[in-house]
């Protein structure tokens, strides 16, 4: 089966037909189980998000704060595995005909083969993958075997990637953009800010892209804020609260990211 860059592609350019920013969900594979995940993104999606973003639990994640970390912890002690983020890729993609990403650090992919990888990840019917660790100047074999199979390469521009750093990179990706708002790890935060509103800005005068901002954004003030000057609107480490949160009751979880989903998806519509 060939990848859903299409359908990532057509997700985005719909809700800019719509006038409104595209609303991006994040939960790492296995937590609070693998089932569970699949359950929780599923609802997201039911919810109100357009697009979800299946992250690969990583032993040692640069870009990722406390609260997903506290995830990746448990999804790891439950014996996570790349099987299982590609089963949870398949299930949530089948489930809801969304366009279903993964998000990981570049070791494990390239441990596992990046053929392999690329291949099973489209075979499992991904839109692609955001690797926020991998130098565009060392992506091409990646880049390559994406773009055979049919999925996006994303990559992260942060505040500090001057311009000639943010053509080079937005000149080798597909499918979005993926702002950091700030500089630091994920997390939610009191506000986004101004700092996002001119990476997007300084980002967007490089590529036809759509820009879809990360880090920081939890609740639906915030997401209307972005809304305003962004393509899409990520969000996730408010969802792994609401996971967290139900303290082992799944149903209650599961009702709290698809409560938030909705409350995000009305957020991402309040464009003035």
């Amino acid at each position: 089966m060939a990848g859903n860059v299409e359908l990532l592609n057509a997700v985005l350019a719909q809700a800019r037909t719509e006038n409104r920013a595209a609303l991006v969900g994040y939960l790492p594979a296995g937590f609070p189980t693998v089932d569970g995940g699949v359950r929780a993104m599923t609802e997201m999606l039911d919810g109100g998000c357009d697009i979800v973003e299946v992250g690969l639990p990583h032993s040692d994640p640069v870009l990722d704060g406390p609260v997903i970390q506290t995830a990746d912890d448990i999804a790891l002690r439950g014996g996570v595995k790349i099987v299982d983020v590609i089963r949870t890729v398949r299930e949530v993609h089948a489930a809801t005909g969304a366009p279903v990403l993964c998000m990981t650090y570049w070791n494990p992919v390239d441990r596992y083969g990046v053929e392999r990888f690329a291949a099973d990840l489209a075979e499992a019917g991904g839109a692609g993958c955001i690797l926020p660790d991998l130098p565009v100047e060392e992506s091409e074999v990646w880049r390559k075997a994406a773009e055979q199979h049919g999925l996006a390469t994303v990559f992260v521009v942060a505040p500090s990637s001057r311009d000639e750093r943010l053509a080079k990179i937005t000149a080798a990706g597909s499918g979005f953009v993926y702002a950091a708002s700030l500089m630091g790890v994920t997390g939610t935060r009191e506000s986004v800010g101004r700092e996002a509103q001119e990476l997007v800005a300084r980002t967007r005068a490089t590529t036809d892209l759509p820009v879809c901002v990360g880090l920081g954004v939890s609740n639906p003030e915030q997401a209307a804020e972005v809304a305003q000057f962004a393509d899409g609107v990520i969000v996730g480490s408010a969802f792994v609260k609401r996971l967290l949160a139900a303290d082992g009751d799944l149903d209650a979880g599961l009702a709290g990211v698809r409560t938030l989903a909705g409350e995000l998806a009305e957020g991402v519509r309040k464009r003035a």
